[in-house]
């Protein structure tokens, strides 16, 4: 009989464990982050959308959510993005969005090169004279579209 609800109790308490670290345990794995888990090469998030330009955050500055942690310019864009993080965080794990569109890969970004649309933060690699925010623009719309898909896929491996 004593074994009975002991075993409950662990049941309970591993599934409750799992579903704990399941949503930092993807974005651990499939975001775009350094090894401590900053993201977003230490740039604020928020000043792409008040600014309209990338800014480089201060350590002093962070937040850390479901294990991304995030640099901001000022205490203000902090607070702006953890009263909504999901209205500042990069789409596709802030992974290049040409690349998640036309290949379904994880490439890196240059944080400086990027675009709003639709209120959303797409980056884009930006290295060895290859700007693919270039090519993305030439087809946007179907490489989001793509991307949106091989971005759903990636989340669910």
């Amino acid at each position: 009989m004593k074994k009975l609800p002991i075993a409950i109790l662990i049941s309970l308490f591993a599934a409750g464990m799992a579903s704990a670290q399941t949503p930092t345990e993807i974005h651990k794995k499939q975001y775009n982050l350094d090894e401590s888990g900053l993201a977003i090469k230490g740039y604020d998030p928020v000043t792409y959308f008040t600014a309209h330009k990338a800014e480089e955050g201060r350590k002093d500055i962070a937040l850390t959510t479901e294990g991304v942690t995030y640099h901001f310019a000022t205490a203000q864009d902090r607070d702006l993005f953890k009263s909504n993080p999901e209205k500042y965080q990069p789409q596709y794990g802030g992974w290049c969005a040409y690349a998640t569109g036309a290949t379904g890969e994880k490439v890196d970004i240059d944080p400086e090169t990027f675009e709003l649309t639709d209120g959303k933060l797409f980056l884009f690699y930006n290295k060895f004279f290859n700007n693919t925010k270039k090519t993305w623009d030439k087809d946007a719309v179907n490489l989001k579209k793509k991307a949106d898909i091989n971005w759903a896929k990636t989340i669910q491996q």
